[in-house]
């Protein structure tokens, strides 16, 4: 009778290190190994950007990109695009109304990897796991607290996304996109409540839709 070979599963500790997962995976002939994440998912205004990244070396100082200030996150981005393979989606609001948040974000994933000019033969997503990616894959809690290729993820995608915000709050200086990046901060729920919402705004959330009455979108205007 022939008994099937199964591998025994792996235990990777939270407190082993950012590349812990990437060493059990390889260990198994699972590499490349590639990370996935998206930035502006909370926000009401801007795009939903996501970025997969498969590292080619390690890199220090990666972590999750919320907790890095912008100056630390700007040095590591720069280190992941030029050492690492990335993919790269923006997904406008105007997507996000029609399609959903979530629908948005797991197709966001999906299109990411596939923007990779190597084939991963592992995926590690942040938070909630992906069907229908290439190849197999675990979604990973906090991943990008835990998981190097997808701390650089989060970096890529927000350091792409926060240099887009900036670009936006010339075009619409009312909104303070620049400094909230389009998340809902008190001041701009006061934008909002003065000048109604803007082209890139969600109009599908909740802070957006209640603001809209009898406003006009708004002209953006100093």
């Amino acid at each position: 009778m022939t008994v099937a070979f199964r591998p025994r599963p792996s235990v990777v500790r939270r407190d082993s290190g950012l590349y812990a997962y990437e060493r059990a995976l390889a260990r198994r002939g699972l590499a490349p190994i590639a990370g996935v994440d998206e930035a502006g998912r909370g926000a009401c205004a801007g795009p939903l950007v996501v970025a997969a990244v498969v590292l080619r070396k390690q890199i220090q100082g990666l972590g999750d990109s919320k907790l890095l200030t912008a100056a630390v996150r700007e040095r590591l981005y720069d280190q992941i695009v030029r050492s690492a393979h990335v993919g790269l989606i923006v997904i406008p609001p105007a997507e996000i109304d029609a399609r959903g948040l979530h629908r948005s974000n797991v197709s966001g994933m999906r299109r990411a990897v596939a923007q990779l000019t190597c084939d991963p033969a592992y995926i590690l997503t942040d938070g909630f796991p992906v069907p229908g990616l290439p190849a197999p894959s675990l979604a990973v809690w906090k991943g990008d607290q835990v998981a190097a290729c997808v701390a650089a993820a989060s970096i890529v995608a927000k350091v792409t996304r926060d240099r887009m915000m900036v670009t936006l709050d010339a075009e619409f200086p009312a909104y303070g996109f620049a400094d909230h990046k389009g998340y809902v901060t008190a001041a701009h729920r006061l934008a909002l409540e003065t000048h109604g919402p803007c082209p890139h705004h969600r109009f599908s959330f909740v802070t957006v839709a209640r603001e809209m009455g009898e406003n006009e979108i708004g002209a953006g205007v100093a």
